[in-house]
């Protein structure tokens, strides 16, 4: 690899990985737990330079050899409940009036770090397999996102706006500011969620029965993805003209490109697929009448290659 490519060296990010740590609650935000963000944003283009240029993915490598993919997940659950618990306790506070705002941006946009990185390295079965038991809980915390995200689009909440990057936030946004970022950020981050999903299910014949059970059982993912397909988020209409979320931005679709696939279409349909035609998915899955009515929904969606 060319050094005026790279973002780490293998012997970088081994020693970044290697002191990747979970940290409590209360030290979210802290100068330790900075340093570590840092780290692991690093981390995070380095995996996907490695992944888009087809190279030796070291990064994944290094956290599946240093056992720090649950870390990784426990981080991302761990900002999560920040994000819902303490974020909104602070915008509500009266005499708190930052002199910036940018370090509650950072623990802000730390869950779409970790959630990018994950959704790079889990692509391959041996990631799948070195999160261990921690796949479960990463599996409750996708589901949670894919769930709100067709709720959402039921109600009509979908966002509107790009995805946002850093360098889209000032310095001086206020803490409304800062709550409408998260909004934009949490559709995003939904979807990476998904692609996660889809990766977990590639890997089943790898996974452990309880995962299985949780989401045929407990989630009843198959429903749950009949209203991402009959919804469609990524998809809207603004003045007759449709539009499609891909790669981060809405783009209007010409007519004739319309019926046609997109990535994220895609993740759903395998992640269907893999779940319904699989031979340990069909003994597991309880084909009631309710389940079946659900199902047959999709029948009526049209695609083209």
């Amino acid at each position: 690899m060319e050094s005026a490519t790279a973002v780490l060296f293998p012997g970088e990010s081994e020693g970044y990985v290697q002191s990747l740590e979970t940290y409590p609650l209360k030290e979210i935000g802290s100068a330790r737990w900075f340093r570590q963000h840092e780290y692991i944003e690093k981390l995070n283009m380095q995996a996907i330079l490695n992944a888009t240029a087809s190279q030796d993915e070291f990064v994944k490598e290094h956290l599946i050899s240093y056992s720090k993919i649950p870390t990784l997940i426990y981080e991302v659950i761990s900002v999560e409940i920040w994000k819902h618990k303490v974020f909104p306790i602070l915008c509500q506070l009266q005499d708190f009036n930052p002199k910036s705002t940018f370090p509650i941006y950072m623990v802000i946009h730390h869950e779409a770090t970790i959630i990018n990185l994950l959704e790079t390295v889990l692509f391959h079965k041996e990631s799948c397999e070195a999160a261990e038991e921690a796949v479960l809980d990463l599996l409750d915390y996708c589901l949670r996102k894919v769930t709100c995200l067709a709720a959402q689009t039921v109600t009509g909440e979908t966002p509107t706006q790009d995805k946002l990057t850093q360098s889209d936030h000032s310095d001086t946004a206020t803490l409304q500011d800062l709550q409408e970022q998260s909004t934009a950020l949490e559709f995003d981050v939904s979807l990476k969620a998904l692609s996660i999903l889809r990766y977990i299910t590639d890997h089943i014949d790898s996974l452990t029965l309880s995962t299985l059970t949780r989401m045929l059982n407990t989630h009843n993912l198959p429903c749950v993805l009949v209203q991402l397909v009959e919804h469609c988020p990524w998809s809207r209409r603004t003045k007759g003209q449709l539009e499609k979320y891909m790669d981060g931005k809405w783009y209007q679709v010409p007519k004739v490109d319309q019926l046609k696939m997109t990535k994220l279409d895609g993740q759903v349909w395998i992640c269907l697929l893999n779940l319904l035609l699989r031979p340990e998915c069909q003994q597991k899955y309880d084909f009631n009448d309710f389940n079946k009515g659900q199902l047959l929904k999709v029948q009526s969606r049209k695609y083209t290659p």
